[in-house]
């Protein structure tokens, strides 16, 4: 018998109100995605793909549709219980890194867990071991203002790995970097998903950074036209 989906999405519908007028984005919508697998979501603007990816994420609902992850369906929780979900299970990558440039990048990675009951020597404990994982142990003290766009979405990385979650979200993380430190970021996507095991969905509207994952799904107009496996995944 196989396993259950990680995430599976059915009959997922979302719109929008533009003044008087109702604006579809997504229309009957059913996937499945695996435990461990790095998708890619791909489609022209307007396609519906970070829509998507935020009603995956518990960031929105849908209109109407079944929406599980890890056994939840979170298309049902009050919102306080959906805001706890979220930051139990939901690690979040997004393009322009969202970093407080107030904070060292020791203090951005460790924000997620000063709403839970780790000591001060356990956070640092846990901060100091994801920084090591994305290579940035020597600049756990500098300011965002302080790094190159690589550097700060590593931060950003590190972030998104500090609670552990189940899956691991990520919006353009490319789309603001130069190819160099763009191939830097998705490898280091690739090596979480595949040394670490982490699910991940990433939107993009790059056709190499989607070549990183282990399969593609193309949107259009708000509803899927394919899901093909790329070679990261043989």
């Amino acid at each position: 018998m196989s396993a259950a989906p990680l995430v599976s999405i059915r009959h997922l519908a979302k719109s929008y109100q533009r003044g008087a007028q109702t604006v579809p984005v997504l229309s009957d919508i059913s996937l499945d995605i695996a435990e461990g697998d790095f998708i890619a979501l791909m489609g022209p603007s307007g396609s519906g793909k970070s829509t998507l990816l935020n009603l995956i994420a518990g960031i929105d609902r849908p209109d109407s549709g079944e929406l599980i992850v890890g056994g939840v369906d979170i298309s049902d929780l009050p919102e306080s219980a959906l805001a706890d979900w979220r930051a139990a299970h939901v690690g979040f990558i997004f393009q322009f890194y969202n970093l407080m440039p107030v904070l060292t990048a020791f203090e951005n990675v460790e924000l997620p867990l000063m709403l839970t009951r780790l000591s001060r020597a356990e956070r640092r404990e846990r901060v100091e071991l994801v920084l090591r994982m994305v290579n940035l142990a020597d600049r756990m003290d500098h300011y965002p203002s302080e790094l190159s766009g690589g550097q700060q979405q590593r931060v950003a990385i590190a972030r998104a790995l500090i609670t552990d979650p189940t899956l691991i979200v990520a919006d353009e993380p490319t789309g603001d970097l130069d190819r160099t430190s763009a191939t830097e970021i998705l490898t280091m996507l690739q090596r979480l998903n595949a040394d670490v095991g982490k699910t991940i969905i990433m939107v993009t509207h790059d056709a190499h950074a989607a070549e990183a994952a282990k399969s593609l799904v193309h949107l259009e107009k708000g509803e899927l036209t394919n899901s093909v496996a790329t070679t990261a995944s043989r």
